[in-house]
């Protein structure tokens, strides 16, 4: 793999020869990417959407699933601000881990990255329906497809637009969360169950105990709820001096998400009146148990612009992976000249239209096995990111400026043993899904990106970072 440490400005000079692709603009801080990143972890919708699954699987046990996940991703944290402020480029992951550790694994890690920005929109949007319910009765893939498509429409435009958009939006989800605390500490059930030994409601109305195995199993959608604290390495390239910025947003987003999402989670676990309905996990119905039908119908309200929120970020940062991606000239000419194009607005229209449509076409799918694959997908990308993290000291990245990361490799290695560890512990059909397209994306490095390395996949640093 000689690529590995090859300076960046080596490629970019073949790049600039072949024409000079455009560049995304610089224009928000800390305030502005941290608003938007967090409302990429979307605090709201993964409590009201994602974690009810974790409250059917393992019941009481979900508060120490995410409590556990959220550990291992301050982990994962310290890996992506060390290697986003190392090489911040719109890429994301496939930037940082095909720089350090050679083009191939920087595909790979581009193909988990992939399912991750394709499906998530849609498994967040598929839970619209039941919040509108109060007012409006729409099928759930419908809604769901909607919600795509108006986030489309949204992420057209200007980027410091929709980080005061998203920002407005973020402000309800975090009210919606408050309440929800409030109302669930307020009416706490006598009889609760323990938050650190998990129980789960069983057939007849038997109380199972949730098994250490049980626990592991979820951490694939325990990491799932906290992930979106990684945007903020796909907004390095319009992030305000990046060095500082993108290991603050990053470290921020995570301390802040795992806190709106931690709270509420054991408020909901200790405030619910039994197991049958924890595990039914119809929070809306709850917080009108507690309060009455109209706190109940303004929480559903809050939680369906929520989404809305969720998916304008999303394809905000998932345009920029395509967009990124074309500009290394991942694919056939034709197709990396229309991701690359910018729009009036300066943001990369074809690729935001690539996101958004397939992503409402996505809705119709199951959302289970979506949310699943997803997981799966988030462990590989971040198992990947952990071993890059390994080489980021070697050569002339050791000197680099570039927020480095404590006990390192203490760290990252500890983090890759427990990655792999949960990767053994996942569901089979998931891991297939993920497998077969992972192995078909390998096909295609192996017979088109590979034969042409000159000229596809040549991994670039925007120019202004390049001698940083």
């Amino acid at each position: 793999m000689t690529d590995t440490l090859r300076p960046p400005q080596s490629v970019t000079a073949q790049a600039a020869d072949a024409g000079a692709p455009q560049q995304l603009k610089r224009s928000i801080g800390v305030v502005g990417g941290t608003l938007l990143t967090l409302s990429c972890v979307t605090p709201a919708s993964t409590l009201f959407v994602i974690v009810p699954q974790l409250f059917a699987g393992i019941g009481s046990a979900t508060a120490l699933a995410i409590a556990i996940g959220s550990v291992l991703c301050v982990a994962v944290a310290f890996c992506y601000s060390e290697l986003g402020t190392l090489i911040p480029s719109a890429g994301g992951e496939y930037a940082m881990v095909g720089t350090l550790a050679g083009r191939l694994m920087g595909w790979l890690v581009f193909v988990q990255s992939l399912i991750v920005v394709m499906i998530v929109p849609s498994v967040i949007a598929l839970g619209t329906a039941e919040y509108l319910a109060p007012v409006l009765d729409v099928p759930k893939p419908i809604a769901g497809a909607a919600v795509m498509l108006a986030a489309t429409l949204a992420g057209l435009l200007d980027l410091r637009a929709n980080a005061w958009i998203t920002g407005v939006f973020l402000v309800l989800e975090v009210v919606a969360a408050a309440v929800v605390s409030v109302l669930g500490f307020a009416h706490t059930n006598p009889d609760h169950p323990s938050l650190l030994h998990g129980v789960v409601a069983g057939d007849h109305g038997a109380v199972n105990p949730v098994g250490i195995g049980a626990i592991v199993g979820a951490l694939g959608i325990a990491l799932f709820v906290t992930q979106g604290f990684s945007t903020a390495v796909y907004l390095s390239e319009e992030l305000e001096n990046p060095r500082r910025t993108v290991s603050r947003t990053v470290l921020w987003t995570l301390g802040l998400s795992s806190a709106i999402i931690l709270i509420p989670v054991a408020a909901i676990t200790m405030g619910a009146p039994d197991l049958d309905t924890l595990a039914a996990g119809d929070i809306s119905a709850m917080v009108t148990a507690w309060s009455n039908s109209a706190v109940g119908t303004f929480i559903s309200l809050c939680i369906a612009l929520a989404i809305i929120n969720a998916g304008i970020v999303m394809v905000i940062q998932n345009s920029r992976v395509l967009f990124a991606s074309a500009r290394d000239k991942a694919w056939p000419e034709p197709v990396n000249k229309a991701f690359g194009t910018l729009g009036r607005f300066g943001s990369p229209w074809v690729a935001t239209l690539a996101v958004g449509l397939p992503g409402a076409a996505l809705c119709f799918v199951k959302g289970e096995l979506l949310s699943n694959i997803t997981g799966v997908a988030v462990t590989a990308m971040y198992l990947l990111v952990a071993v890059a993290s390994l080489l980021s000291r070697r050569a002339h990245h050791k000197h680099a400026a570039a927020w480095r990361m404590p006990l390192w490799p203490v760290i990252p290695v500890l983090l890759i043993g427990v990655l792999l560890y949960i990767m053994t512990k996942l569901a089979a059909e998931p891991l297939l899904w993920t497998g077969g397209i992972t192995a078909a994306a390998t096909l295609y490095w192996l017979f088109y990106l590979r034969p042409r390395q000159e000229t596809r996949w040549v991994i670039t640093l925007p120019e202004d970072q390049q001698q940083s």
